[in-house]
């Protein structure tokens, strides 16, 4: 464990952002932030003293896994988890001191949600999502405008029929519109986990083609463009919109014009991004579609029954530092032996963390045993949670591709079709792996395009204190995400996403491609849409657009803003960027290495533009 001394001067002294801001969705500075990373560094030396194998915290001392969420490992919590809110919404549940009856109309509905996502979060130590978010809320739509015609019915009884339903339709959208403007203002304002952190929350919608799911989806999309209460771009929830032919992609679809407005919104808010259902390893064969959580989290194929998302979650994952392995083999052949090798370890360790987390008792975890996980009601208190845990995904990530191709061939994938094909090699050798315990075992294990955020620079200053500087391998604070390209890559948009679309079905654990525009989409949807687009014909499982959200917090101004707003000359200037999957309205609060990062990203055009 590290010196007392040192771990007082680092939080408490002398804090830096390094060192207190892992995560740029925390108030670092928050009393209850600073306790929690001081438990934080203690849980993480309990874990490795008394619960990992020598070999593994060798690996770990080595710098070539990294086990997420270590400091959690002891209490055995998971990581995160979809969760049915239809059921819960319709049944009504129960709480630590009392019980929450069904929802009557769309904003208790709305109101319950939140609630719902708050209570959830202490019981885990990563995001939630709700999978089916119009399909699971239109019926509470619905109820809101039988009580709105029954009012009308009972106030002017003399009208026509039609005009009573005209009348009662555009009261329940007003409703309705209010019960997702809360919902928003709630997500981004309820705070959790050691009091300096909003609940990390996901939404996923879009294909509900019913009357009621598509009031509910544009009542969404609308509260999301107006804004918080003075316009601000809402950080959470994360909202993804599922593109699929038939449904909304294409002109003549029924929720086409849905598709239409959330380009709109995503091009001034950056949500919502987008999940594929077409993509062949997308496609469902069973009445649930597949959904995203977070940055990139994708719990869909299940060994124990039928490819489904409700109820279900990823239990933990575990990292492999590719650039490390390269730096130490030096040779191809000796990369894939070392990675077949490592990627077996971190399986090996992801089993044994199972083990620890499934003899856990359900009465640790009430609220998301009794009512999140599917069985969860099956458990009696003190029973293990085991039955449940095997509805879970182990996820093995990986982290720095790009750099471990310099080391090996002297070029990353996005500038040789050689070291392209290197590439998918070493990842399609670590999915076999994965596969393999899988058939074992019968569980879930999958492969994961690791998020890194703390973890990007961690790796590589290590990897700098071991090497040195080495010309496009270790001479940035940071390592390259997973299996994207370098963000200095001077690719094309369609090149970028052409080159990293053979990844999206190796990683069955979660996946993502982002672009990055030369400018504000505000007033473009068409050119979000056309992107759109590029990423369903490549065969993207799940993708986002990055483009600058300025905003002068004195005049209110928005658009792209260099240093000092051009209308009042303000310097307070909110800047709104995305940080491996989330929005985080200031860069104060990112760490050294994915501010680095953040910099050195080029814009994708039809010509790759390097950033002034």
């Amino acid at each position: 464990m590290m010196e007392v001394n040192t771990l007082y001067r680092q939080v408490i002294e002398e804090p830096t952002t390094n060192h207190i801001q892992e995560n740029a969705n925390i108030d670092g500075k928050a009393p209850l932030a600073k306790l929690n990373r001081i438990a934080s560094t203690a849980a993480r030396a309990m874990m490795e003293d008394l619960l990992v194998t020598p070999r593994v915290k060798q690996a770990l001392a080595d710098n070539i896994l990294y086990i997420h969420d270590a400091d959690y490992y002891v209490t055995g919590t998971t990581t995160c988890s979809q969760i049915p809110l239809g059921r819960l919404l319709t049944n009504g549940f129960q709480m630590s001191h009392g019980s929450i009856r069904p929802a009557q109309d769309i904003r208790s509905a709305m109101a319950l949600a939140a609630i719902i996502m708050q209570a959830n979060q202490n019981m885990q130590h990563g995001g939630q999502a709700f999978p089916n978010f119009d399909t699971d809320l239109a019926p509470f739509v619905e109820k809101t405008y039988a009580r709105q015609m029954k009012k009308i019915n009972q106030i002017a009884p003399s009208w026509s029929k039609a005009r009573r339903a005209r009348y009662a339709r555009q009261e329940t959208y007003e409703i309705t519109y209010q019960a997702c403007e809360a919902f928003i203002h709630n997500t981004n304002s309820m705070h959790s986990r050691g009091g300096g952190q909003v609940p990390f929350i996901s939404i996923n919608y879009g294909t509900d083609t019913s009357v009621y799911g598509r009031m509910l989806t544009k009542a969404l999309l609308e509260a999301t463009l107006a804004g918080l209460g003075k316009g601000e771009t809402p950080i959470f929830p994360i909202q993804i919109f599922k593109v699929k032919a038939g449904v909304t992609l294409n002109p003549g679809d029924p929720n086409y014009d849905l598709f239409q407005l959330a380009t709109k919104v995503t091009g001034k808010r950056l949500f919502p991004n987008f999940a594929f259902l077409d993509a062949p390893f997308n496609v469902s064969k069973t009445a649930e579609e597949v959904a995203y959580m977070g940055c990139r989290t994708r719990v869909f194929e299940h060994r124990q029954g039928e490819a489904s998302v409700t109820g279900r979650g990823n239990l933990s994952f575990t990292s492999v530092n590719l650039v490390r392995l390269a730096l130490t083999s030096q040779t191809v052949d000796h990369m894939f032996t070392a990675l077949t090798e490592y990627t077996k370890l971190a399986c090996e360790q992801l089993l044994e963390r199972y083990q620890y987390q499934a003899n856990r008792r359900a009465e640790e975890f009430p609220f998301l045993y009794q009512h999140v996980w599917r069985d969860g009601e099956t458990l009696q208190p003190t029973d293990r949670v085991e039955p449940v845990l095997r509805h879970g995904t182990l996820s093995v990530g990986f982290i720095g591709l790009a750099e471990a191709l310099v080391v090996l061939t002297g070029h990353d994938h996005g500038d040789s079709a050689i070291a392209h094909n290197i590439g998918r090699a070493l990842i399609q050798t670590m999915r076999n792996v994965v596969d393999q315990f899988g058939d074992e075992t019968g569980l879930n294990f999958s492969l994961i395009a690791t998020p890194a955020e703390g973890l990007s620079g961690k790796f590589t200053a290590h990897d700098v204190a071991k090497f040195g500087l080495i010309a496009g391998v270790t001479d940035k604070t940071y390592y390259t995400n997973s299996f994207h390209l370098p963000v200095t890559a001077a690719v094309t948009m369609r090149q970028k996403i052409r080159l990293e679309a053979p990844f999206h079905a190796l990683c069955n654990g979660g996946h993502i491609t982002y672009v990055e525009t030369d400018g504000a989409l505000a007033e473009n949807p068409q050119a979000v849409e056309d992107i759109v687009r590029m990423m369903v014909a490549e065969g993207i499982g799940y993708g986002s657009i990055n483009h600058p959200i300025d905003r002068c917090l004195t005049c209110r101004t928005e658009q792209t803003i260099e240093q000092t707003c051009p209308v009042c000359g303000g310097e307070d200037i909110e800047r709104i960027r995305r940080i491996t999957g989330y929005l985080v309205g200031t860069m104060a609060r990112w760490n050294e290495a994915k501010r680095a990062e953040e910099q050195d990203r080029v814009y994708h055009g039809t010509t790759a533009i390097h950033r002034r």
